[in-house]
């Protein structure tokens, strides 16, 4: 039953701490609004001409892909520290697994999503 003393624990204090901190900044924070702080925050300049603008989808496709990568890297960390302990299959696991990154890497790069232009 310790064991999940600790648990009950831990959920007390994952819910606690952002519900204290939405009730502090609703207890503490400005009460009377006026429509400068209702307005939208556009860094203080008024725009000039069209305030559309539109981003190349290259641009999100290339942080996406930056991001599968960095993530899977945090996948390998722990398999190439204990790379020697491990048996045949885990190996084979992790090879395949990295074949799957260097294909996607391939693809990417063949339909020239990793140029910034």
């Amino acid at each position: 039953m310790n064991e999940w003393l600790y648990v009950a624990l831990f959920v007390f204090v994952g819910l606690l701490i952002p519900v204290g901190a939405i009730a502090a900044g609703f207890i503490f924070g400005p009460k009377k609004a006026n429509p400068i702080k209702k307005s939208t925050y556009e860094c203080g300049i008024e725009p000039v001409g069209e305030v559309w603008v539109q981003f190349k989808a290259q641009y999100y496709i290339f942080a996406l892909v930056f991001l599968v990568f960095d993530v899977e890297a945090v996948f390998l960390f722990p398999w190439a520290v204990k790379l020697g302990q491990l048996g045949l299959y885990a190996v084979v696991e992790g090879i395949l697994f990295i074949t799957i990154l260097i294909v996607g890497l391939v693809y990417t790069w063949r339909k020239g999503m990793l140029e910034w232009v």
